[in-house]
């Protein structure tokens, strides 16, 4: 009987993951032991990576790890004050990037600079911002992704299946509900930790 390899290779133009030899054993680690699988990476160098459903604190934890165990970079966003030391030695090491709200240039403007300054980058971005049912979205990273002119990757984690996958990516067009709707419609099949879905409610009804 042929295996699945539960951790595909990256495709080339992906960004990867420079050094940190501990950290990739220890996720590998982590991602191994824990039974989930990764589904083919799409083969594209910027990106903003939607990740939903978002039911549990561990939805990071395996995120992380999985990224770490194929050694593709990726990158999230964090208020300045969180990026003291001794966290900013973890939370860099971890793809943070942080972000300062007093500046003039908005948190959309400072991270899509950090877009221009890279040849390869993905931000993952989970649009609940809570554990909780949320009424709305929030749509930062639609903002960001249009201003950065970047596609949109749906990403998921399907706990029924412990699944970590990818939707067909997609530019933001100059309709952002047409595409909040788009995502709607692809995350209604997927379930978070206790059946949670990543819908908000206002597209349930």
């Amino acid at each position: 009987m042929q295996t699945v390899d539960k951790f595909p290779p990256l495709p080339p133009d992906v960004p990867l993951i420079q050094g940190k030899a501990p950290l990739k054993w220890l996720g590998s680690l982590i991602a191994r032991s824990s039974g989930w699988r990764i589904d083919p990476v799409p083969n594209i160098a910027k990106a903003v990576v939607v990740a939903a459903p978002h039911s549990s604190n561990w939805d990071g934890v395996f995120g992380v790890c999985g990224a770490f165990t194929l050694g593709l970079q990726i990158r999230w966003m964090g208020k300045s004050q969180l990026f003291k030391w001794p966290l900013s030695v973890l939370f860099n090491a971890f793809g943070g990037i942080k972000t300062d709200r007093s500046l003039a240039a908005g948190v959309v403007e400072q991270i899509a600079a950090e877009f221009d300054r890279c040849d390869k980058m993905w931000l993952v971005l989970a649009p609940e911002g809570t554990r909780r049912k949320v009424e709305k979205w929030r749509t930062g990273f639609w903002h960001i992704a249009k201003r950065a002119g970047v596609p949109i990757i749906p990403g998921f984690l399907h706990y029924p299946d412990k699944r970590i996958g990818f939707g067909e990516a997609f530019m933001p067009s100059d309709d952002m509900n047409a595409d909040l709707q788009r995502l709607y419609d692809f995350y209604r099949q997927f379930r978070g930790k206790n059946g949670k879905t990543g819908l908000p409610t206002s597209a349930e009804r």
